[in-house]
């Protein structure tokens, strides 16, 4: 299966996006949790789905760099 690298850019940017979201719903519940093991179970799903929003971020900026093509005197 071929994907183009602008469907990458606009998949990377809502796989972000919707990761992000989830990331700061479990940031803003974090102040409701009084349990010591549920609130470092709930930071590491926190952090782990801010993880995959970065990681989401660097494909769709690499794909968009990559779909701009050659600069200027660069080879095809």
């Amino acid at each position: 299966m071929k994907v183009s690298l602008q469907a990458t850019v606009v998949i990377g940017v809502l796989l972000a996006l919707g990761a992000a979201s989830v990331a700061y719903g479990g940031f803003t519940s974090l102040a409701e949790i009084r349990d010591p093991a549920l609130l470092s179970d709930a930071k590491g799903y926190a952090w782990f789905w801010t993880f995959l929003a970065v990681v989401a971020c660097a494909v769709a900026a690499l794909a968009g760099w990559m779909a701009r093509g050659p600069g200027p005197g660069g080879d095809a």
